[in-house]
């Protein structure tokens, strides 16, 4: 018997909420790669998650850890996260203002849609990354993207105006698209931007461990201007390679963890046991990986600075952190096209159309790749600008 299609189904709408993100979004889905093709768009560690941090897993799965754990985190691992957090800030971080998430998605997800309303005004540097806009489009609020200044660091001036009657700033330090590190001064500027207001800052900080200034890197927990406004989100992906994982945890004022806690335990539950004490083998033993990791991506990183910047039209921008270069191109082809353009002689980026509108013109080129791979990707990248500029 052939069933009718229901006229429920036929007539479906997604919610608001969903048809909001649709509206606004920019993220782009890229096609899967496949034969030759060389790719430099995946924001991924290459490197297989330490071995120590495997036999953690396997070993807690074995002694019987599979049961729920604590909405908020296990607290072995909650204790240690608040005892490294407290370093930052320089005073004692209570375990009870950490919350372990679904990865580093999951704590901005649950920090936003459990801090905005609808109507609030919601600032992010533009380009950045895209996921924030997203989020603040679902929950309703106001999005205000405040452009970069020619260097892609902040327009202070252009930030402390879109900041007025904002109720929170959400960026990421170090950079994803632009690899950009935002220094202590920059931070300082910012606090006093928002001195005496209720604006919240979000401190997005999944690279502080990929920096290569010259100046340590400052978190947002060691400015004492933005005390007591901070909500810090970090992830276990990047510096441990952890990204399958689906590892993270917000740190915050109490009122505020509890808001997001509230909501990443109705979105997500609780997390896995296992992944979390593997998480605590991560944190007490993997000091030796992460510089490990950190010497070959500045290996990597120079060989993809020397041979863009080689490459006529392209203007390279200051590789400081993460493992994204962001260069700019000189023809007048939408960054979306570009990238289609590119994919026909073998190599995947990213548009920086994708990270904001101001974005355009540019792409977003990952070094956390193979040494060969990014030889070949750079290679094809300027094969795919040398045919446009002759007009082929």
């Amino acid at each position: 018997m052939t069933l009718e299609p229901s006229t429920a189904v036929a007539t479906f709408q997604p919610s608001e909420a969903v048809q909001r993100v649709q509206r606004t979004s920019l993220r782009v889905q890229q096609p899967q790669s496949k034969g030759d093709l060389v790719s430099l768009a995946m924001g991924e560690p290459d490197f297989d998650t330490p071995e120590q941090v495997r036999a953690a897993a396997a070993r807690a799965l074995e002694e019987g850890h599979t049961h729920y754990s604590p909405l908020l985190g296990e607290l072995v691992l909650r204790e240690e996260l608040a005892a490294r957090i407290g370093q930052l800030l320089g005073e004692v971080a209570s375990p009870g203002d950490v919350l372990i998430t679904q990865g580093g998605t999951a704590g901005l997800s649950a920090a936003i849609l459990g801090i905005v309303n609808p109507g609030d005004k919601v600032v992010i540097p533009d380009p950045t990354y895209s996921l924030y806009a997203d989020l603040v489009s679902m929950a309703g609020g106001e999005i205000v993207p405040v452009p970069l200044a020619e260097d892609l660091h902040w327009d202070l001036e252009a930030l402390a105006t879109a900041l007025r009657g904002a109720k929170m700033f959400v960026f990421c330090n170090p950079s994803n698209p632009t690899g950009i590190v935002h220094s202590r001064a920059e931070l300082e500027a910012l606090a006093d931007m928002v001195a005496g207001t209720d604006t919240l800052v979000l401190s997005d900080e999944a690279y502080s461990d990929l920096v290569y200034t010259a100046e340590p890197f400052t978190s947002a927990l060691e400015i004492p201007g933005l005390a007591g406004r901070t909500i810090y989100c970090q992830t276990f992906s990047k510096s441990y390679a952890m990204t399958g994982w689906r590892v993270g945890y917000l740190w915050g004022p109490s009122e505020v963890i509890a808001a997001a806690a509230r909501v990443h335990n109705t979105f997500n539950g609780s997390m896995n046991t296992a992944v979390q004490l593997a998480a605590l083998t991560a944190l007490k033993t993997c000091g030796p990986d992460i510089k490990r990791m950190h010497a070959s991506y500045a290996g990597r990183r120079e060989l993809m600075f020397e041979g863009l910047s080689k490459i006529p039209g392209l203007t390279v921008s200051s590789p400081e952190g993460a493992f994204y270069l962001f260069p700019k191109y000189d023809v007048d082809v939408p960054a979306a096209q570009m990238v289609a353009h590119l994919r026909e002689f073998g190599v995947a980026v990213r548009p920086g159309s994708e990270f904001g509108r101001n974005g355009e013109h540019h792409l977003r080129l990952s070094y956390a790749a193979s040494a060969e791979a990014i030889t070949a990707g750079v290679g094809r990248i300027a094969a795919g600008l040398a045919a446009l500029r002759q007009g082929k």
